[in-house]
């Protein structure tokens, strides 16, 4: 299974940018969808997150993020918007994925990450 970022890039203070992750591979379903981000010199951090029907988000970008997922695509997006440059970091999506071969558990799963960079 293979999870692959798009949509990362450089952008100005309170732009916007979409965010996508697809999966790929032997995948029966995902469980779970997500992004992370991490910043230079800090721990990689909660961006929003879909686990069991219940979305959550983190402190610094409630308000600000929207995740959504398209199932029949195994794809999955993070709309940002007044984007600040402290949102500046290394964006990572993230899954559990059942797949044929994990007996029914959900393995997790990381893309490689795509920078976005908040600056003027």
């Amino acid at each position: 299974v293979q999870l692959v970022e798009s949509g990362g890039g450089l952008v100005r203070p309170g732009g916007s940018l979409r965010l996508s992750c697809a999966a790929s591979g032997s995948i029966i379903s995902i469980v779970a969808v997500g992004w992370y981000r991490q910043a230079p010199g800090k721990e990689r951090e909660l961006v929003a997150a879909i686990r069991r029907g219940n979305t959550n988000y983190g402190d610094s970008v409630r308000g600000r993020v929207t995740i959504s997922r398209d199932n029949a695509k195994n794809t999955w997006y993070l709309q940002m918007s007044g984007l600040k440059p402290e949102d500046t970091a290394v964006y990572y999506c993230n899954a559990d994925v059942v797949t044929p071969y994990g007996l029914g558990t959900p393995e997790e799963r990381w893309g490689q990450g795509t920078q976005v960079t908040v600056s003027s």
